[in-house]
């Protein structure tokens, strides 16, 4: 056990120093450094310039009201963060560290759940470990890695309770459900399903258990008032940040999407056999679950995420379904799988593996942004000027970008096309289309470029265009 949570370690950690700085991260860097919306210069600019605003130190009174007036998160992981960056420093990579520890403890606390269901334990935690969402999750600096392990302990907890008969085991269970639940409101989905088995559970088994689920509902009340306080007030703060809700279409991001937080990218890894291989996969998929034990609750916490983000669109007519949310189902659907015969297990594990390897290494699992700082560092010059869309709100861009750029890039973030004339003769553009507002800025400035015959395309990368004018000088 000890030499399994040993690798995990090892591979988070790795994951969490290898992967590119991404989007939403800067949120969590900027609202623990005291400023989540950055006052960037309006005129060229170097790294250096800026560095201290991904270093502050907020009061957690003051993490709270920025959340509460701008963002879509509740509290408690953004105030751990911030007592971690003060403890070990700002840096991306000691933040994310933070989600990897809060990894390896639910790791180690599933090791408990499988022990009190019977399930064998290395398989559940290596089914866990490797699976795409898990690791990814774990290794960004976000809080889904601390719900996570509320959630897992609240899991534990409740199979604790059941066994022991435990009324006092069950309302703790309830309450780490609810711990969980303000550090991402999508944690309430586990313990929604874990009530209704109980419910389940009682209507047809009176006396198994007695008013559990009364037990765990007291215990899932403490957290759920802030949850509301928080949410009235952030609830039209990112509109647009979904599509609107088709039935069809979130089925299939659901199915897509479940497939990934298991296997990642091996699809997107064959090119144009891809279909094929996501199609064998879901073929292996469905005959590891029908060999392998289903009990009820976790069949339950299971499929609790995906039904929950259905309804949840429905409900506020958006798509609100990306692959790291499907990271909750992981520890139970691990708990199932961990029951399929070896030669399946082995498999499974395989292929699980060769998805991590990818959230490692392949460009293709990557955010652009960093990538994007590095290609620029590499063709850039002491009078090159590197052009940077400020993007929906001068977060996720920028942020990424410029905490990856060298101090020796010369920077300006623009909102639209810039006017040419007051250019360099030199000019790279970043063509990170993140965000509506990234799009249009690069269309209009490669448009304006276009059509100007003094300035010509001289190279092009996977995430930068850099332009050299040709006419002389006036």
């Amino acid at each position: 056990m000890r030499a399994t949570l040993l690798l995990a370690a090892l591979i988070l950690t790795a994951i969490a120093y290898l992967r590119p700085a991404e989007y939403d991260e800067a949120y969590s860097i900027f609202l623990t450094a005291g400023d989540p919306r950055p006052a960037w210069p309006a005129t060229p600019f170097r790294p250096e310039d800026v560095r201290h605003l991904y270093t502050g130190q907020p009061s957690f009174a003051a993490i709270a009201q920025n959340l509460r007036i701008g963002d879509v998160h509740p509290p408690l992981y953004f105030w751990i963060l911030n007592l971690w960056r003060q403890l070990f420093g700002p840096s991306w990579f000691a933040a994310r560290l933070l989600s990897a520890l809060f990894a390896i403890a639910t790791l180690t606390t599933l090791s408990q759940a499988a022990k009190l269901a019977g399930v064998p334990v290395i398989p559940t935690i290596l089914i866990t470990l490797l699976a795409y969402a898990f690791p990814y999750t774990s290794s960004v600096a976000r809080g889904f890695a601390l719900a996570q392990w509320l959630n897992t302990a609240g899991l534990t907890l409740t199979l604790a309770a059941l066994k022991a008969d435990d009324r006092r085991l069950m309302t703790a269970s309830g309450l780490a459900f609810s711990a969980a639940t303000f550090a991402n409101y999508l944690a309430i989905f586990t313990p929604l399903a874990a009530l209704l088995w109980l419910t389940i559970r009682h209507a047809y088994l009176p006396k198994i258990p007695a008013k559990a689920g009364i037990f765990l509902l007291c215990g899932l009340t403490p957290f759920l008032p802030l949850d509301l306080y928080f949410f009235i007030s952030q609830h039209a703060s990112r509109r647009g940040q979904f599509p609107p809700f088709h039935p069809f279409q979130a089925l299939a991001l659901i199915a897509k999407d479940s497939g990934a937080a298991l296997f990642g990218g091996l699809p997107l890894y064959a090119s144009a056999s891809g279909p094929a291989i996501a199609a064998a996969l879901l073929i292996f998929f469905l005959i590891c679950v029908a060999k392998a034990a289903k009990p009820a609750l976790f069949t339950f916490i299971a499929f609790a995420t995906p039904a929950g983000l259905f309804l949840l669109g429905l409900t506020f007519n958006n798509t609100p379904i990306e692959i790291r949310y499907f990271a909750f189902s992981i520890p139970s659907l691990a708990l199932i799988l961990a029951t399929i015969p070896k030669p399946l297990l082995t498999t499974l594990i395989m292929l699980e593996s060769l998805g991590t390897i990818g959230l490692a290494f392949a460009p293709a699992t990557m955010q652009p942004q960093a990538l994007a700082a590095r290609e620029a560092a590499s063709q850039c010059n002491p009078t090159t000027l590197t052009l940077l869309p400020f993007g929906n709100d001068g977060v996720g861009i920028p942020g990424p970008f410029i905490a990856s750029a060298p101090d020796s890039l010369t920077i300006l973030l623009i909102k639209s096309a810039p006017p040419l004339a007051q250019l360099p003769q030199h000019i790279i553009l970043a063509t990170i289309s993140a965000d509506d507002s990234s799009r249009a800025t690069i269309a209009a400035t490669l448009s304006a470029l276009a059509a100007d015959p003094c300035w010509r395309r001289a190279a092009t990368t996977a995430h930068t265009q850099s332009f050299t004018q040709i006419c002389p000088p006036h």
